[in-house]
């Protein structure tokens, strides 16, 4: 079960690299926001910008996390559903 584990970690460490990938895109667009207000530069391009980017890589990360997520119940539910039929988890041939 060395490889399950593995993967576990590797999953952990995809969604928590795209949560720290999103929030660092966030903080830079905000800053790009603010340096353009200080300089009375043109605000246009950086809200525009920051109107499509920030939710998109906010959604593209909630996706992820939601995956991952998912995949942890449906493991633990066929773990136990494993455990209950003694290894034999027919559901997937859609027994009734």
């Amino acid at each position: 079960m060395k490889n399950d584990k593995t993967i576990f970690w590797l999953q952990i460490a995809s969604v928590s690299w795209i949560w720290i990938f999103v929030m660092g895109v966030a903080i830079w667009i905000l800053n790009l926001i603010r340096v353009a207000h200080k300089l009375n530069d043109a605000l246009n391009a950086s809200v525009g910008i920051s109107i499509v980017a920030i939710p998109v890589f906010f959604t593209l990360a909630a996706i992820l996390t939601y995956v991952f997520v998912g995949l942890q119940k449906d493991k633990h539910r066929g773990d136990e559903r494993a455990k209950q039929t003694g290894g034999i988890d027919s559901s997937w041939r859609g027994a009734k």
